[in-house]
């Protein structure tokens, strides 16, 4: 297996005008901060950002928000966020809230695969607007469709220099989901040993998914 890990400089040449982009973590726990200001650092701009909240202005995807950077948001909870509802009521920043439960489900669909997934959640709210509705068994359900991404940005405690991927606890959150649906799979990690000194039982995420790693700690 070829080593994967690069520099960040990289991967900032990996960064487009209006790419499609995924970001694990919630609140920042499981965010690449490292792989953030790379794509800050690109100037790539018009981005759509598919994650599961906007953290707050400084950490996590913040600072993407607040750049102006990110076109079109997809996500399930902007709250803590000020300057994501700001954007978003001026009109600057188009946002799809999605129920978080649906938003990973529909991720795991785009990374399995399936061409989307049956739900109740959001029947009878505007979450329904423009979606179709089945029936199955006598109960009514909102068809979700599937999520993917040109890119996917992900942090992990732990990886082999082949890609295999160990998270920390809470940190496994959206990663795992996110780097079966990428198309690029960019992942910073903490720490990178040999390939074959990660148990495979500790394995989350499998290294034939991932393309590229980067490690602070290495450079």
């Amino acid at each position: 297996m070829k080593n994967k890990l690069v520099t960040l400089e990289a991967l900032r040449a990996r960064f487009r005008d209006g790419m499609s982009v995924m970001v694990g973590g919630f609140m920042a726990v499981g965010t690449p901060p490292a792989l953030i200001e790379a794509l800050l650092e690109s100037g790539a701009r018009d981005l759509t950002l598919i994650t599961c909240d906007t953290a707050k202005v400084g950490i996590g995807v913040g600072p993407l928000i607040s750049s102006g950077r990110v076109k079109r948001l997809c996500a399930a909870h902007i709250g803590l966020n000020p300057e994501t509802g700001r954007r978003m009521l001026t009109g600057e920043l188009e946002v799809e809230l999605v129920p978080m439960g649906t938003l990973a489900e529909r991720i795991r669909c785009g990374g399995g695969g399936l061409g989307g997934v049956l739900t109740p959640t959001g029947l009878g709210t505007v979450v329904e607007e423009g979606k179709q509705k089945v029936w199955v068994g006598g109960r009514e359900y909102l068809l979700e469709t599937p999520l993917r991404a040109d890119a996917a940005l992900l942090q992990a405690r732990l990886a082999d220099r082949a890609g295999n991927l160990v998270y920390e606890r809470t940190a496994r959150n959206f990663n795992p989901l996110m780097a079966l649906a990428a198309d690029l799979v960019m992942v910073e990690c903490d720490e990178v040993v040999e390939v074959g000194a990660i148990d495979p039982e500790r394995v989350v995420t499998p290294a034939a998914v991932v393309d590229l790693l980067y490690c602070g700690a290495c450079a």
